[in-house]
């Protein structure tokens, strides 16, 4: 059975989370038995959340078959072990029946991205937002960024009216309104760090009260990610300096090379440790042979060091 969304919430909040790739064949279909190999790996190392279809399993490429796909793959994989939270997005009406489908796909819950391309009102994005709550009973998780911007106030009204909204990720990095959100809600929400590369963000969002994250790094090095993760709990500043000035800024650089990067170079990363999740699918594009051959070497140069820098995992799943 689903987790309750409290339920949810709370075992997200404890430690880190996770966003796997979505694989495609030479097709450009879902394949779905790397996937779940994938999804299998993951779970040997310490996870909070397995976000299925998310942003970096590129939910915008899906159809609303494939979305359902996905998430039924990871909930056959990981149901029962961990909460699998749905990607959910594109318009109100097209969200609410998305979140229906993954409910009954046995999703815990899910993350609402921002709605199609359009601009809200905090009335509007406030309607929006409660439509999805209000369409199942599982945890729903609100995707603050780009076109979807919620304040403090509009926030705590909806946490008023729907129980079941239990999550707030940020992917804006405005730290006076993460500081008014947590000051209004506490312990109210889960909260979770969103921008793009979250290790960058972690150490000063965990003291606003944001525990958590979803790590794309965890792709392709779990163990150096679960590492770091837990020097940043541990508030091991050293140490996270050292994966931010050895890893984290670099992959970074390449990253902001090319547009839609951000999901292109988490794909290289499996390619790279030779497990590929096929390419990515258009309009994203992957990263051209001399920058895949330098994030390879930067991989490489990472696991070599994470023993030194965390004294403990490789960088390598097994």
């Amino acid at each position: 059975m689903p987790l309750t969304p409290t339920e949810m919430a709370v075992s997200l909040g404890r430690g880190l989370l996770s966003f796997p790739v979505t694989h495609f064949d030479a097709n450009n279909r879902f394949d779905v038995e790397p996937y779940r190999a994938h999804c299998a790996g993951m779970m040997e190392h310490d996870l909070a959340g397995l976000f299925a279809a998310g942003g970096t399993g590129e939910f915008f490429s899906l159809t609303f078959k494939e979305v359902v796909d996905v998430v039924s793959a990871a909930v056959a994989e990981c149901g029962g072990r961990l909460p699998v939270i749905a990607g959910c997005g594109y318009g109100t009406a097209m969200a609410v029946e998305l979140a229906q489908a993954t409910q009954a796909a046995g999703a815990d819950g899910v993350l609402l991205l921002p709605p199609y391309l359009v601009n809200g009102s905090q009335e509007g994005l406030a309607a929006h937002i409660g439509a999805v709550c209000k369409a199942v009973s599982i945890g729903v998780i609100v995707y603050n960024r780009d076109n979807a911007i919620i304040d403090d106030v509009t926030l705590a009204r909806l946490c008023d009216r729907h129980p079941n909204l239990v999550g707030f990720k940020d992917g804006v990095g405005d730290i006076e309104l993460m500081t008014r959100i947590y000051t209004r809600m506490g312990s109210r929400l889960t909260y979770i760090g969103g921008l793009p590369t979250a290790e960058t963000f972690a150490a000063p969002y965990l003291k606003m009260g944001v525990t958590t994250y979803s790590s794309a790094i965890f792709n392709f090095m779990p163990g150096w990610a679960s590492s770091f993760y837990k020097a940043v709990r541990a508030e091991e500043q050293a140490k996270v300096l050292a994966g931010l000035r050895d890893f984290v800024m670099p992959y970074i650089a390449l990253r902001n090379r090319g547009k839609g990067y951000a999901v292109a170079i988490v794909k290289a990363g499996m390619r790279a440790i030779g497990k590929p999740a096929g390419a990515v699918r258009p309009p994203l594009t992957d990263l051209n042979e001399r920058e895949f051959e330098e994030l390879r070497a930067l991989i490489e140069q990472a696991e070599a060091a994470a023993p030194t820098i965390f004294g403990g995992l490789l960088a390598r799943s097994a």
